[in-house]
């Protein structure tokens, strides 16, 4: 991997003497390495994320997300949902379905990267990555959505665990007045746990023991400002977590599922209630997703999440 450019957009070449500059002496900088498929960011020679971009059947996604001791907290085109990309964001658009994989379903399909940058809100220098895609449908390339899409990607030991934020803006295609957003009870912002958390994994909410509607089986639909649930990976206990933001359209509905395998999605309620996104007022989502080694209590997560918050002030739409 070369740090140079991203399909012809400047990126991290400075980014590593900016990171550098920045930092503090008793930290490590950041470094975000550009490969033909791949995007990765370190801490040092600590791999901190991974993100598909190329190579990629119908979406690119967070391909691995890392606990501060380098646990992997995704898993990634399994056998029994191939579809299911470690983190990955899918809707249905205008009656096309985004989330499965077949010939019958659209696909993310990824233009190019802008500038990467590595910046110091309150202390904390997330790396950002920021991707153009055009949401194609089955019958030909024409869009029917773009969206923008940043990736930002936090460090350092004030936190005590990985943290990273998706943000989505989604609109019409150009020449497009509108879109009309659907979806499965489980479309969002999906995160497939590790095989060792499958009939394992314990959600909760700050309320206790996860809630909410039951769907289908043990598949539930949670509501609250965050969800989190521990686990063990390779004998090691691990927490994961996903953060809503209350400048979301709607607020999150939570949907989890343990028994057949571990799931968790952020999701805007569209099985219920499809939404219409107008060209003038593009759709803006954000969620963050933390990993902790340990099994984290819930007011350790809150204090996380009140942290996420802060970093989250300001519109990013714009």
């Amino acid at each position: 991997m070369a740090n140079l450019e991203i399909t012809g957009f400047v990126c991290v070449g400075a980014i590593a003497a900016l990171a550098v500059a920045m930092a503090p002496a008793a930290q490590v900088p950041v470094r975000v390495d550009s490969g033909p498929s791949v995007v990765s960011v370190f801490e040092g020679d600590r791999l901190l994320m991974e993100y598909a971009f190329a190579n990629v059947p119908f979406k690119p996604y967070v391909k691995r997300f890392f606990t501060p001791s380098g646990a992997n907290v995704l898993r990634d085109m399994v056998a029994d949902h191939p579809h299911h990309h470690a983190l990955m964001f899918a809707v249905g658009v205008d009656g096309v379905d985004f989330w499965a994989e077949t010939k019958a379903n659209g696909r993310e399909v990824h233009k190019g990267f802008g500038e990467m940058t590595a910046i110091a809100p309150d202390s904390l220098r997330p790396a950002v990555l920021t991707e153009t895609l055009d949401w194609v449908g089955p019958a030909d390339d024409k869009p029917l959505a773009r969206e923008r899409r940043t990736v930002e990607v936090y460090h350092g030991p004030a936190l005590g665990a990985s943290l990273l934020t998706w943000r989505t803006v989604l609109a019409p295609a150009e020449g497009k007045a509108s879109i009309k957003l659907f979806g499965s009870h489980y479309f969002g912002l999906g995160l497939r746990l590790p095989a060792s958390m499958d009939g394992k994994a314990e959600f909760f909410t700050a309320r206790g023991p996860r809630d909410g509607d039951a769907v289908r089986g043990d598949e539930t639909m949670t509501r609250g400002p965050w969800i989190a649930c521990t686990g063990e990976i390779e004998g090691r206990p691990v927490t994961v977590a996903m953060f809503d933001s209350p400048a979301n359209v709607r607020p999150a509905l939570w949907f989890t599922m343990v028994k057949s395998f571990g799931y968790l999605s952020g999701t805007i309620n569209l099985y219920r209630e499809p939404l219409v996104v107008e060209a003038a007022k593009p759709l803006a989502l954000s969620y963050g997703v933390a990993a902790w080694d340990g099994a984290m209590k819930a007011d350790e997560i809150e204090k996380l999440y009140k942290k996420w918050l802060e970093l989250q002030k300001g519109d990013f739409a714009k």
